[in-house]
Protein backbone atom coordinates (compact mmCIF):
# COMPACT_ATOMS: atom_id res chain seq x y z
CA UNK A 1 0.00 0.00 0.00
CA UNK A 2 1.31 3.24 -0.61
CA UNK A 3 1.90 6.22 1.81
CA UNK A 4 -0.51 8.59 -0.28
CA UNK A 5 -3.22 5.98 -0.05
CA UNK A 6 -2.46 5.27 3.71
CA UNK A 7 -2.92 9.13 4.61
CA UNK A 8 -5.72 10.07 2.48
CA UNK A 9 -8.76 8.62 4.47
CA UNK A 10 -12.45 8.21 2.85
CA UNK A 11 -14.79 10.95 4.01
CA UNK A 12 -17.06 10.23 6.52
CA UNK A 13 -20.40 10.41 6.01
CA UNK A 14 -22.49 12.20 8.29
CA UNK A 15 -25.00 10.24 10.70
CA UNK A 16 -26.81 10.57 13.44
CA UNK A 17 -25.25 9.81 16.46
CA UNK A 18 -26.69 6.87 18.43
CA UNK A 19 -25.48 5.23 22.55
CA UNK A 20 -24.97 1.61 22.63
CA UNK A 21 -24.73 1.11 26.41
CA UNK A 22 -22.37 4.17 27.02
CA UNK A 23 -20.44 3.68 23.23
CA UNK A 24 -21.10 6.28 21.28
CA UNK A 25 -21.86 5.27 17.39
CA UNK A 26 -21.65 7.56 14.32
CA UNK A 27 -22.26 10.91 14.73
CA UNK A 28 -18.66 12.09 13.91
CA UNK A 29 -17.68 9.33 16.87
CA UNK A 30 -14.55 7.22 16.60
CA UNK A 31 -14.93 4.23 15.01
CA UNK A 32 -15.21 1.01 17.27
CA UNK A 33 -14.84 -2.53 17.09
CA UNK A 34 -17.43 -5.06 17.48
CA UNK A 35 -16.93 -8.84 17.64
CA UNK A 36 -19.30 -12.19 17.84
CA UNK A 37 -19.22 -14.92 20.06
CA UNK A 38 -18.81 -18.20 18.25
CA UNK A 39 -20.24 -20.30 21.37
CA UNK A 40 -23.36 -21.12 22.69
CA UNK A 41 -25.32 -18.35 24.47
CA UNK A 42 -26.93 -20.68 26.43
CA UNK A 43 -23.56 -21.74 27.85
CA UNK A 44 -23.13 -19.28 30.43
CA UNK A 45 -19.84 -19.81 31.80
CA UNK A 46 -18.17 -19.98 27.89
CA UNK A 47 -20.00 -16.83 26.66
CA UNK A 48 -18.69 -15.17 29.95
CA UNK A 49 -15.27 -16.18 29.27
CA UNK A 50 -15.07 -15.40 25.74
CA UNK A 51 -16.99 -11.84 25.79
CA UNK A 52 -14.62 -11.16 28.71
CA UNK A 53 -11.99 -12.04 26.28
CA UNK A 54 -12.73 -10.17 23.16
CA UNK A 55 -13.68 -6.99 25.61
CA UNK A 56 -9.90 -7.67 27.20
CA UNK A 57 -8.66 -7.46 23.26
CA UNK A 58 -10.09 -4.45 22.18
CA UNK A 59 -13.80 -5.18 21.45
CA UNK A 60 -15.83 -2.53 22.36
CA UNK A 61 -18.70 -4.17 21.73
CA UNK A 62 -19.79 -7.57 21.27
CA UNK A 63 -22.39 -9.68 19.30
CA UNK A 64 -24.13 -12.56 20.84
CA UNK A 65 -26.84 -15.09 19.18
CA UNK A 66 -30.18 -15.31 20.76
CA UNK A 67 -31.60 -18.03 18.80
CA UNK A 68 -33.87 -19.69 21.54
CA UNK A 69 -35.71 -19.58 24.88
CA UNK A 70 -32.26 -21.22 26.45
CA UNK A 71 -29.71 -18.21 25.38
CA UNK A 72 -32.50 -15.57 25.99
CA UNK A 73 -32.84 -16.93 29.43
CA UNK A 74 -28.75 -17.30 30.18
CA UNK A 75 -28.52 -13.22 28.66
CA UNK A 76 -29.14 -11.18 32.26
CA UNK A 77 -27.04 -14.06 33.79
CA UNK A 78 -24.39 -13.28 31.31
CA UNK A 79 -24.54 -9.55 32.04
CA UNK A 80 -24.81 -9.68 35.69
CA UNK A 81 -21.02 -12.27 35.76
CA UNK A 82 -19.22 -9.77 32.93
CA UNK A 83 -20.39 -6.65 35.77
CA UNK A 84 -19.13 -8.83 38.95
CA UNK A 85 -15.63 -9.44 37.01
CA UNK A 86 -16.00 -5.67 36.14
CA UNK A 87 -16.02 -6.05 31.91
CA UNK A 88 -18.06 -3.42 30.67
CA UNK A 89 -18.55 -4.10 27.07
CA UNK A 90 -21.94 -3.42 25.57
CA UNK A 91 -23.70 -6.44 24.27
CA UNK A 92 -25.53 -6.79 20.84
CA UNK A 93 -28.44 -9.67 20.29
CA UNK A 94 -28.29 -11.30 17.34
CA UNK A 95 -32.24 -12.44 16.21
CA UNK A 96 -33.20 -14.89 14.03
CA UNK A 97 -36.89 -15.82 13.08
CA UNK A 98 -38.50 -15.74 16.84
CA UNK A 99 -36.51 -12.32 17.90
CA UNK A 100 -40.58 -10.92 18.49
CA UNK A 101 -40.86 -14.14 20.92
CA UNK A 102 -37.93 -14.76 22.41
CA UNK A 103 -37.86 -10.73 23.28
CA UNK A 104 -41.54 -11.00 24.82
CA UNK A 105 -41.33 -13.95 27.06
CA UNK A 106 -38.01 -12.64 28.48
CA UNK A 107 -38.34 -9.11 29.32
CA UNK A 108 -35.11 -9.26 31.17
CA UNK A 109 -33.31 -10.06 28.34
CA UNK A 110 -34.87 -7.77 26.53
CA UNK A 111 -33.85 -5.32 29.15
CA UNK A 112 -30.19 -6.73 29.50
CA UNK A 113 -29.42 -6.21 25.92
CA UNK A 114 -27.68 -2.92 24.35
CA UNK A 115 -29.05 -3.29 21.05
CA UNK A 116 -30.48 -5.56 19.55
CA UNK A 117 -29.84 -6.46 15.87
CA UNK A 118 -31.82 -7.90 13.16
CA UNK A 119 -31.60 -8.82 9.42
CA UNK A 120 -34.81 -8.39 7.84
CA UNK A 121 -34.79 -11.40 6.05
CA UNK A 122 -34.55 -13.60 9.39
CA UNK A 123 -37.41 -12.08 10.82
CA UNK A 124 -40.09 -13.88 9.16
CA UNK A 125 -42.32 -14.56 6.00
CA UNK A 126 -44.87 -13.73 4.16
CA UNK A 127 -47.86 -11.92 6.40
CA UNK A 128 -46.06 -12.41 9.41
CA UNK A 129 -42.51 -11.11 8.69
CA UNK A 130 -44.25 -7.01 8.60
CA UNK A 131 -45.50 -8.32 11.91
CA UNK A 132 -43.33 -9.55 13.72
CA UNK A 133 -40.68 -6.75 12.80
CA UNK A 134 -42.90 -4.68 14.30
CA UNK A 135 -42.86 -6.44 17.40
CA UNK A 136 -38.94 -6.56 17.74
CA UNK A 137 -39.67 -3.04 17.01
CA UNK A 138 -41.87 -1.97 19.79
CA UNK A 139 -39.95 -4.21 22.41
CA UNK A 140 -36.81 -1.70 21.49
CA UNK A 141 -38.95 1.72 22.13
CA UNK A 142 -39.93 -0.01 25.02
CA UNK A 143 -36.65 -1.03 26.40
CA UNK A 144 -35.38 1.96 24.96
CA UNK A 145 -32.82 0.20 22.73
CA UNK A 146 -31.21 1.56 19.58
CA UNK A 147 -31.69 -1.19 16.37
CA UNK A 148 -28.99 -2.05 13.87
CA UNK A 149 -31.06 -3.50 10.74
CA UNK A 150 -28.11 -6.20 9.52
CA UNK A 151 -28.95 -6.96 5.83
CA UNK A 152 -26.49 -9.66 3.91
CA UNK A 153 -26.37 -11.78 0.55
CA UNK A 154 -26.93 -15.17 2.31
CA UNK A 155 -30.65 -14.03 4.30
CA UNK A 156 -32.13 -11.51 1.60
CA UNK A 157 -35.52 -11.44 1.72
CA UNK A 158 -36.53 -13.48 -1.47
CA UNK A 159 -39.85 -12.05 -2.53
CA UNK A 160 -38.20 -8.93 -2.69
CA UNK A 161 -35.24 -10.35 -4.59
CA UNK A 162 -37.72 -12.31 -6.94
CA UNK A 163 -39.68 -9.34 -7.70
CA UNK A 164 -36.69 -7.47 -8.51
CA UNK A 165 -35.33 -10.14 -10.60
CA UNK A 166 -39.05 -10.28 -12.62
CA UNK A 167 -38.62 -6.56 -13.04
CA UNK A 168 -35.34 -6.94 -14.64
CA UNK A 169 -36.44 -9.59 -17.21
CA UNK A 170 -39.42 -7.81 -18.03
CA UNK A 171 -37.28 -4.84 -18.32
CA UNK A 172 -34.63 -7.07 -21.05
CA UNK A 173 -32.28 -7.85 -18.48
CA UNK A 174 -29.96 -4.29 -18.12
CA UNK A 175 -28.72 -4.97 -15.09
CA UNK A 176 -26.42 -8.60 -14.00
CA UNK A 177 -28.11 -10.99 -11.01
CA UNK A 178 -25.43 -9.78 -9.00
CA UNK A 179 -26.44 -5.94 -9.58
CA UNK A 180 -30.17 -6.78 -8.84
CA UNK A 181 -29.01 -8.54 -5.48
CA UNK A 182 -26.95 -5.66 -4.73
CA UNK A 183 -29.74 -3.70 -4.98
CA UNK A 184 -32.39 -5.64 -3.04
CA UNK A 185 -30.01 -5.68 -0.21
CA UNK A 186 -29.92 -1.81 -0.15
CA UNK A 187 -33.99 -1.60 -0.46
CA UNK A 188 -34.45 -4.55 2.06
CA UNK A 189 -32.43 -2.08 4.34
CA UNK A 190 -34.13 1.42 3.64
CA UNK A 191 -37.55 -0.34 3.42
CA UNK A 192 -36.81 -1.93 6.99
CA UNK A 193 -35.55 1.12 8.33
CA UNK A 194 -38.70 3.46 7.08
CA UNK A 195 -40.95 0.92 8.38
CA UNK A 196 -38.69 1.12 12.03
CA UNK A 197 -38.87 4.99 12.06
CA UNK A 198 -42.94 4.38 11.14
CA UNK A 199 -43.66 2.25 14.06
CA UNK A 200 -41.53 5.01 16.12
CA UNK A 201 -37.93 4.36 16.77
Amino acid sequence: MSETYLSAPLPRKQTVAVNVGGVMIGGGAPVVVQSMTNTDTADIDATVRQVAALARAGSELVRITVDRDEAAAAVPHIRDRLAAMNVRVPLIGDFHYIGHKLLADHPACAEALDKYRINPGNVGFREKRDRQFAEIIEMAIRHDKPVRIGVNWGSLDQELLTRLMDKNQEEGFPLTAQQVTREAIVQSALISASLAEEIGL
